[in-house]
């Protein structure tokens, strides 16, 4: 085997003579650096762990001194440097060292301050790293080690000198260091500057100067650009190349396990041999039961101390003697047996299962209880006091008992008086716990048995004796079975090993009732007559010395204790001069398995060698509940050995003695010896139980007859663990003895010592290589300082994200650490362990002091903890995430391809493959039956016809929010009021002929009027929402930016609108005296305009159409009058309106196709068109429904932003609906008007909420326009006439579900409906009359085959004609409007719609019998994000964010230099707002392969949406860049 470094040597030894040993025994290993061994007789105590001290971190260069001086001076045989147990923090801090140079700023989270309280940077100071504070976490370090660095005033200290003391850079690509406060970043490399110099760098985008005009310009140079600037420097770092055995992606995103790599260290030894313990020695007077052993000591020792328990404050609470335990055990058992029914009927038999409920402060009547069940043959389940329902892991407790069969509970008066209770007085039924009956089993109440009746002893068999509960790694809790011979003869197997004799004294800190505790200090100590001090956790808590006076008290041989209770003596030891320790035979350490207990047990040793502990006296031990004891040190045998392995190797189960880099070593002790009588192997822990090799880690599996048996109830689980046949290489079994698994890792060393050096549940596999977490936690434990985090507090656990297994540590923070300190102490750590256990971490929490889920002695609950953390209930205070580190497993980013292939070829690919082309044709524009309407090819023709042939005919029903008709206007009132407007303008405004006109208006009839009395004048609208008067900073500037672009001459509004735009808050945000002409329409004198204007030909301009788009672009198109005649028309034939129909409107009115239904269809087709303004449902939700209901609407056209209020608020209320006569059985068709993607899941939520109120499952469709088209799609009426089905049956025929990696590639690839990754797509609509749609290739511009994706193009008589601006740059859009395809058909024009989208011909046929093809609308080309190379949506991360966590009200993202940045609304409390930032950065990661860069957390409405529900991306970019969003938490993913 490769670890010489192993054998350690006893007696002295010269330096020639010990040269000559070395060479000798290294003669048959290949090892370069030899190590010194230890030497018995002038051992120096090391220094105490610095782990656990808050000491000044000597500096690499005294330390350099003080190894130096260690050397040089050697008195003959000091230990080698590598023994030392503090190591870990040498190498933690060494590791922190070597990375001084790399410095880096690292951006710090962001907390609004109202929320945490912050100190101001002025009074902030640098770090110190010299003090030393004696709380409960630190020893401090011997001063002899380091001198004190010395005192730099801390005005002309540099900011290198203490930022690089307090974050050193880290070795892996994406941490960093140097942080100050909010992302302040500190010069690089300044120095001789006050200590709080800070540089803002300053970033400015190139953005492109185009026709659009920009909505917000924003400076760059914020704090958040800054911080995202440093976030960039810290991800641009070289990565580590990464390893060959991460996971590499094929182009279909297929993770595949990869060749493995050939550098990887292999085990190279042969294959182990079984060890064997010493034989299990027969003694004539061992009692052939334990009970048996209770009756001998009870009838002839009864007045020899059996248990002696303390009260709270240490003091001595009652002893218990042999003989009153021996018969209270029999009371008990006769009254189990004989008097628990009313009639004395029977209810417990031999064999039942009883759970044992008593608290850790009283051992003695556990004890009774214990041996009262042993007695009686029933089988005692002892278990932990469930003190509430939301006890960690309470429900698995709940299964165990349900699983043993525990029908009874056994517990004392006192702690069933404080179980909690229902308001009845009964005990509560705890949650997935059977039905119990409780027992008090104090004295009082048992029943004294007659002289005749003598409990029944049979010689120990295997059946079984007890059952103790196991909590495993996923949170489940199983019962392990001991029988009666095992439980005996681990007994015996102790008795030998630890040389236990009669009559002596153990002091037990451990629980009495599991494990070490119940095995040494209540069973083995009954049969050898041993006194037992048990002291209480809670008296730990409050004297953590108490059990070290006890063993001076009592002069106590034995002492049964973790290396928690050694910590803490140390701690307080300074309290006490005159304890000693000489009478101590063996301190038992029960975690000594424990790789990091080794600092412990010597920091230990090291104060209480003056009391008198003896260095043998130390005896770390191995167990686990299913083997029961597997090892333990026994005084006595050569000193202890040390190994010094390599943390490369054990992450590749390798054991390698590490020689070089000395950072990442872990130091583990031996557990001594096989227990007497047991058989052990070492297997590999995955796959068939094949023996290891010598120099190969595996689990330690035992052959005993001193081992659990079985879990109880479990069958299957039972077979793999304690039937295990181990096999050789060639998988052939050695032999029929079946094995029991430990739960260990670890090896067997020379002298067949065992090193244990780690468990299987705390395993990690990162990467295919494997990780403890309890190395982890030393690791983070030895960064210091330890004053932000408490010690026995942190959880290590990974979770699955994407194809791997991720680091998550999760720490309680202190309650006085600063931002800062936390800050640092966790950058530091990210550091430690990527540097030592070359990991990365995915995510550090810290949450609030006393708030992790703890198990019933005080640790933490890990797999409660994991389980909140993944819940989203962690409520951190402090979070980093590390992605872009530890994610080394993404799909390689697409390169794009220069196009090599050429359109024409595309098409004729195309042609061969069989597809046809993409396009789609709404059918022709034909005849109108009313050739009177055809012939006006003005709208203001139409108008005046219809107030002279129909004039009371009323085109328009205005409502309020009452639903009460506020204003009608007939044809006749519609064409006068248009006319006293007309002539308004002429006299009033001095308005020229094409002179643009802005109309102001709240959605009403004015703002008709307004219109058509601007066509009579000859002059051209511009439809503006109006300023919200209650927020008129953020919505005037649009407003004056419409008007100043649009180079409007006049303004028509009302009189109010009028006051507001002239008020003083008006005057706030813009300069109100520039104006242009405002008329108030509101009291118009009765006058006729001269004559109402005609154009000279219908290509002139009637309107101009402005509208913000997603992007933050306004822009303004030109509406011409043929395009209004012909758009109008269009929709006449395809929603079939004409005059007797009634439609229903609940629009804005501003822009796009809302503004033609609202102002142009009526006057068209002469349809009733009753108006609903969509801010009236804030006040009155039902408004727009029960007006569908009131007049019995057939059509109806609503936004997104409308359904999304009706959804929300309504969805629980349609029973009311229904009360108040709500019925939508009328409707027919109800379009949403759209410029997006159809929103699938809202409109589904819709149709299914009001399905009961007699809303249709087909009457929801969607349209869908853009800038160029205002109308392209609308869903026609007749929903059942569109849909004959050629004999199919099926989904909805308009839904398709595409795969959205191919969607990433611009691939459509249909898929089934449930396929993994796979979105649904809804139709946009039936495609309008005299439309012409084709899917072309953004690039290369020519035309694309069937399912293809591509950018929509649309010709049609109602394109518009151009993009309006007042500097006439059309050349740089024109583009956009008039544009030719590259091949195929290069005479028609076409305009681009800016969206992706693809055809796709279906099953359904046309009312002509052709076959239907649908277009579906994937997204905005200009709001895609580009990201490694593919094309991403916006809404199909914010899909995926909203469903990571229940208080995600809404979420937005945008990219901003290559950062991926989410923006969510918390709608909870604000304490979960860090509780997002790792299951977004999960989903987004797991749905979308991306890392998330930036998560920041905002209050519910701060992501802009426009009116027609659409968010501003853009616009929050700005406002995030500018630092106005008033973030909750802003989390920069390292």
């Amino acid at each position: 085997i490769h670890s010489s470094s192993l054998q350690s040597f006893t007696g002295d030894i010269t330096q020639k003579g010990y040269e000559k040993k070395k060479i000798k025994l290294l003669a048959p290993y290949i090892i370069h650096t030899p190590v010194e061994p230890p030497r018995q007789n002038d051992r120096q105590p090391p220094a105490p762990s610095s782990s656990s001290s808050h000491g000044p971190p000597p500096s690499s260069s005294s330390r350099y001194r003080e190894r130096r001086s260690r050397k040089t001076h050697r008195s003959g045989g000091t230990r080698d440097d590598r023994y030392r147990s503090d190591i870990h923090t040498e190498a933690v801090q060494a590791a922190l060292a070597k990375h001084k140079e790399e410095k880096m700023a690292l951006p710090m989270p962001t907390k609004r301050r109202s929320t945490y309280v912050q100190s101001p940077i002025e009074t902030r100071t640098p770090p110190d790293s010299s003090s030393g504070s004696e709380d409960e976490t630190s020893v401090r370090r011997q001063s002899s080690l380091v001198p004190p660095p010395p005192v730099v005033n801390p005005n002309q200290q540099s900011p290198d000198s203490w930022i690089n003391r307090t974050v050193q850079g880290s070795s892996t690509s994406s941490s960093a260091s140097s942080t100050l406060s909010h992302g302040e970043t500190c010069g690089v490399g300044v120095t001789g500057c006050s200590s709080h110099c800070v540089c803002d760098r300053v970033f400015v985008l190139p953005l492109p100067l185009s026709a659009f005009i920009h909505l917000v310009g924003v400076p760059v140079n914020s704090r958040v650009s800054t911080k995202i600037q440093q976030l960039l420097n810290t991800l641009k770092r070289p990565k580590r190349p990464p390893l060959s055995e991460f996971f590499t992606d094929d182009a279909e995103e297929i993770v595949e396990v990869p060749e493995p790599d050939p550098n990887t260290p292999k085990p190279e030894g042969r294959q182990i041999i079984p060890v064997k313990g010493e034989p299990l020695g027969v003694v004539s007077n061992w009692p052939p039961a334990l009970q048996a052993a209770l009756a001998r000591w009870g009838s002839t020792q009864g007045k020899s101390p059996a248990l002696t328990a303390l009260d709270i404050t240490g003091k001595t609470l009652y002893t218990l003697t042999y003989g009153k335990l021996w018969s209270r055990s029999v009371k008990l058992a006769y009254t189990l047996l004989n008097k628990l029914g009313t009639k004395n009927e029977q209810i417990l038999k031999p064999g039942d299962k009883v759970a044992l409920v008593y608290p850790n402060s009283d051992p003695g009547m556990f004890w009774v209880a214990f041996y009262g069940c042993l007695l009686a043959e029933v089988i005692p389940v002892p278990i932990e006091v469930p003190l509430s329902r939301k006890d960690a892991g309470i429900c698995q407790v709940g299964f165990l008992l349900g699983s043993c069969g525990v029908g009874l509970a056994l517990t004392s008066e006192i702690c069933l008086k404080g179980l909690p209770k229902t308001p009845t007085g009964e005990i509560l039924q705890f949650k997935g716990w059977p039905r119990l009956k409780w027992v008090v089993t104090d004295s009082k109440y048992l029943t004294k048995p007659s002289k005749e009746w003598q409990p029944h002893i049979p010689t120990a068999n295997t059946d079984p004796a007890y059952i103790e509960y196991k909590a495993s790694k996923d949170g489940t809790v199983v019962g392990v079975a001991v029988s009666k011979v095992a439980m005996l003869t681990h007994c015996q197997a102790l008795t030998q090993a630890c040389n236990y004799c009669e009559g002596e004294t153990l002091v037990n800190v451990l629980d009495f009732k599991k494990d070490m505790g119940l095995w040494h200090g209540v069973l083995t100590a009954v049969m050898n007559r041993i006194h037992t001090i048990s002291v209480p956790y809670a008296v730990m808590k409050a004297c953590p010395l108490s059990w070290v006076q006890r063993v001076h008290i009592h002069k106590a041989r034995i002492a049964l204790v973790k290396c928690r209770d050694l910590h803490w003596a140390m701690m307080a030891h300074r309290d006490q001069r005159d304890t000693s320790l000489a009478s101590l035979h063996m301190l038992i350490v029960a975690d000594g398995a424990n790789p990091w207990s080794v600092s412990s047990c010597d920091a230990f040793l090291n104060v209480f060698q003056s009391h008198g502990l003896k260095p043998e006296a130390v005896c770390p031990c191995a167990t686990s509940p299913e083997a029961m004891t597997v090892a333990i040190r026994v005084p006595g045998t050569p000193l202890p050995a040390r190994a010094i392995l390599s943390m490369g190797g054990l992450s590749h189960s390798v054991i390698r003695v590490n020689t070089e880099d000395k950072n990442s070593a872990l130091t583990v002790q031996d557990v001594g010896h096989v227990m007497p009588g047991a058989l052990m192997c070492i297997v590999r822990p995955d796959g068939p139980p094949q023996l290891c090799k010598t120099d190969e880690i595996g689990e330690i599996i035992i052959n005993s007859r001193a081992g659990g048996n079985m879990y109880y109830g479990l069958p299957g689980l039972t077979k793999n663990t304690f039937e295990v046949i181990p096999v050789n290489a060639n998988g052939v079994p050695i032999g029929e003895i079946p094995f029991v698994r430990s739960g260990l890792l670890g090896f067997v060393g020379p002298g067949s010592l065992i090193f244990v050096v780690g468990k299987i549940e705390g395993l990690l596999m990162v990467s295919g290589r494997r990780h403890n977490a309890d190395d982890l936690v030393a690791t983070a434990l030895a960064v210091e300082p330890v004053k932000t985090v408490y010690r026995g507090r942190i959880a290590v656990f990974s979770v699955t994200v994407f194809y791997d297994e991720r680091v998550v540590i999760v720490a309680e923070q202190r309650p006085g650490a600063s931002e800062e300190d936390s800050f640092q102490w966790m950058s530091r750590v990210l550091q430690a362990i990527d540097s030592i256990h070359q990991v990365g971490l995915y995510c550090l929490a810290l949450v609030p002091a006393n708030t992790l889920p703890k198990t019933p002695l005080g640790g933490i609950h890990t797999s409660d903890t994991k389980q909140f953390f993944l819940d989203g209930n962690l409520h951190p205070c402090n979070i980093l995430m590390c992605p872009h580190t530890c994610v080394t497993n993404l799909p390689k980013p697409r390169q794009k391809q220069p196009v090599g292939v050429g359109p024409a070829s595309v098409m004729v690919g195309n042609l061969v493959a069989g597809k046809r082309i993409a396009q789609a044709v709404g059918r022709d524009l034909g005849m109108i039956e009313d050739q009177d309407l055809v012939r006006k090819v003005y709208l203001t023709e139409a108008l005046q016809w219809r107030a002279q042939t129909d004039a009371d005919h009323v085109l328009f029903v205005l409502l309020n929010a009452k639903g009460v008709t506020v204003s009608t206007a007939t044809c006749v009132q519609l064409h006068k009021r248009a006319e006293k407007i007309a002539a308004a303008l002429t006299e009033k405004g001095s308005i020229n002929t094409g002179e643009n006109v802005v109309l102001l208006y709240p959605p009403g009839i004015d703002l008709i009027a307004a219109f058509y009395g601007c066509l009579y004048a000859g002059c051209v609208p511009v439809n503006v929402r109006p300023p919200h008067p209650q927020n008129l900073a953020a919505t005037l500037p649009t407003v004056r930016m419409i008007i100043d672009v649009s180079g409007s001459a006049c303004i028509l509004t009302t009189q109010s609108l009028m006051r507001t735009m002239r008020s003083k808050e008006a005057a706030a945000s813009v300069n109100i005296k520039t104006w242009p002409t405002i008329i108030d329409t509101d009291d118009l004198p009765r006058r006729r305009p001269p004559q109402i204007y005609k154009p000279p030909t219908a290509e002139m301009i009637a309107y101009l159409d402005f509208s913000v788009s997603t992007t933050g672009m306004l822009t303004g198109v030109k509406i011409s009058h043929a395009a209004v005649s012909a758009i109008c028309r269009s929709i006449k034939l395809q929603c079939e309106l004409y005059s007797s129909r009634q439609i229903a409107i609940c629009l804005d009115p501003y822009c796009g196709l809302g503004f033609v239904l609202w102002c142009l269809a009526s006057v068209y087709s002469g349809h009733q068109s009753v108006l609903i303004p969509p801010f009236e449902l804030e006040s009155c939700l039902s408004l727009w429904l029960s007006t569908l209901t009131q007049y019995r609407i057939r059509d109806t056209f609503c936004s997104y932003s409308v359904m999304e209020l009706c959804t929300k608020g309504l969805g629980t209320q349609t029973e009311l609906l229904k009360a108040r006569g709500v019925n939508l059985s009328c409707v027919r068709s109800c379009v949403v008007i759209a410029e997006e993607r159809p929103r699938l899941a809202l409109s589904h939520s819709f149709s299914k909420l009001f399905k009961d109120i007699g809303l249709s499952s087909r009457a929801v469709s969607t349209a869908f326009g853009s800038r160029v088209n205002l109308a392209v799609c609308l869903q026609p009426v007749y929903v059942p006439a569109l849909c004959v089905l050629q004999g199919t049956t099926g989904p909805d025929p308009c839904t398709v579900y595409v795969d959205m990696k191919s969607l990433r590639h611009d691939r459509v690839r249909l898929v089934e409906r449930g396929a993994p990754q796979s979105l649904p797509l809804m139709e946009s609509g039936k495609i309008l009359p005299g439309v012409r749609v084709i899917i072309v290739n953004p690039e290369t511009r020519g035309p694309l085959g069937d399912s293809h994706l591509g950018e929509i193009w649309v010709n049609s008589p109602h394109n518009a004609s151009g993009y309006y601006t007042i500097y006439g740059e059309e050349s740089l859009q024109a583009n956009h409007f008039n544009t030719k395809l590259s091949f195929g058909d290069p005479q028609t024009l076409w305009a681009r719609t800016g969206y992706l989208g693809f055809v796709k011909r279906t099953e359904l046929l046309e009312a002509n019998g052709d076959r239907h093809d649908a277009l579906f609308v994937v997204g905005s080309l200009d709001e895609t994000l580009e990201l490694r190379g593919l094309r991403y949506h916006p809404i199909d991360i914010e899909i995926s964010v909203s469903r990571a966590h229940r208080s995600i009200a809404e979420s937005a993202v945008f990219t901003w230099t290559n950062l991926l940045v989410v923006v969510s609304e918390l709608c909870g409390s604000e304490q979960d707002a860090l509780d997002l930032v790792p299951l977004i950065t999960n989903v987004v990661l797991e749905e979308h392969h991306l890392i998330v860069g930036v998560v920041v957390i905002v209050d519910p409405g701060v992501i802009p949406i426009n009116s027609r529900g659409e968010k501003q991306r853009m616009h929050l970019r700005d406002s995030f860049l500018a630092d106005q969003l008033d973030p909750i938490y802003v989390a920069y993913n390292m």
